[in-house]
């Protein structure tokens, strides 16, 4: 299966730099047999009484660094926690770190390079840990916006209110969950007069999740690990609603990657608690998600190999020409669509 499969072309000026206001003023393609225009308030509607949303309760933190190594300027961006002062990292410019050099974030904050590793990030060990380092974190880090949300002076107070969920409680994403940034309380309201369920997953979204595939070959891509958790609690509804005929709705790839992870062969659910680097690529048969909300990707990403692995490529296809051509808004801060299960 080739990368070049997953390419297509978007015009920048589709590339969403706010998100809409209110939240559920989104646009929503709906794709089933045809495909529908619609917006994410129209969501009770197009779900039954019965079916139960699954979303993700990861909160970003501020993870985004300024410091220095020396007289040099270092920017690092965290991507995964290895342990209570320990960090995974993107640095910028990594080349010229090596193990043993301290980069000083402000008086009394720094970290000890440790490690440099095949995928071009580098380890971090914190001169604090645990709670100690998620507040210097909160004093002296900023969200990580991804590079397509153009920001010059960086992430502003609003993006820090922008770039959460509704449900965000569970801290360590340094990505957003971003089919979460569609709900607001009033929609959560009219779906559960609706009769329509939701219960949490926790995945700690990381940035090389919305990386494009540089290889040639699908098959050759690393994915990068992320920790996550499926409760009991959400094991028993998710198996209720299943048995009363109700249909699972993930709301994001982040929740549907977390739920395939945690299902066995025989389509069954199970708790789930540790890391995942779970690649879904068309020809993988899902156990547990019917319905998919999701915001529209990069081409050549992970995230629309797997979009088009649960709704069929060709109708994917079609559906972006469609959301192109109508002026849908791309990625974090843009619009949604609605995807039904293939077969």
């Amino acid at each position: 299966m080739k990368t070049a499969e997953f390419d297509f072309e978007l015009p920048p000026g589709l590339i969403a730099g706010e998100p809409a206001r209110p939240r559920d003023a989104a646009r929503l393609l709906d794709v089933a047999e045809i495909l529908a225009d619609r917006v994410v308030r129209d969501l009770p509607d197009l779900l039954r009484p019965g079916d139960l949303l699954v979303y993700n309760d990861t909160r970003v933190i501020p993870a985004r660094l300024a410091g220095r190594r020396g007289e040099a300027r270092v920017e690092v961006t965290l991507h995964r926690r290895e342990g209570p002062d320990r960090w995974r990292a993107f640095a910028k410019p990594a080349k010229r770190l090596r193990p043993g050099d301290t980069i000083a974030f402000a008086p009394g904050f720094s970290a000890e390079v440790v490690a440099k590793h095949d995928e071009g990030d580098v380890g971090l060990r914190f001169c604090v840990g645990g709670e100690a380092l998620t507040a210097a974190l909160h004093r002296h880090g900023t969200v990580p916006l991804p590079p397509y949300i153009r920001r010059p002076e960086g992430a502003t107070a609003q993006d820090a209110q922008d770039y959460q969920t509704v449900f965000a409680s569970a801290e360590g994403a340094v990505a957003a969950p971003t089919a979460g940034l569609h709900f607001t309380p009033d929609l959560l309201r009219r779906l559960e007069a609706r009769g329509i369920g939701r219960v949490p997953v926790t995945l700690h979204v990381g940035a090389g999740t919305f990386l494009p595939v540089k290889v040639e070959d699908v098959r050759e891509h690393r994915m990068h690990a992320e920790w996550g958790e499926v409760p009991a609690g959400t094991v028993r509804a998710v198996e209720a609603a299943r048995r009363a005929g109700g249909r699972i709705v993930a709301v994001g790839t982040t929740s549907l990657r977390l739920l395939e992870s945690a299902a066995a062969e025989d389509g069954s659910l199970a708790e789930f608690a540790g890391d995942t680097d779970i690649f879904i690529t068309p020809g993988y048969r899902f156990r547990i998600v019917d319905l998919l909300l999701t915001n529209f990707h990069l081409p050549r990403s992970t995230l629309f190999m797997l979009v088009s692995a649960f709704a069929g490529l060709e109708r994917m296809r079609a559906a972006y020409a469609h959301a192109v051509a109508a002026g849908y808004r791309f990625y974090s801060y843009g619009d949604a669509s609605l995807l039904r299960r293939a077969g």
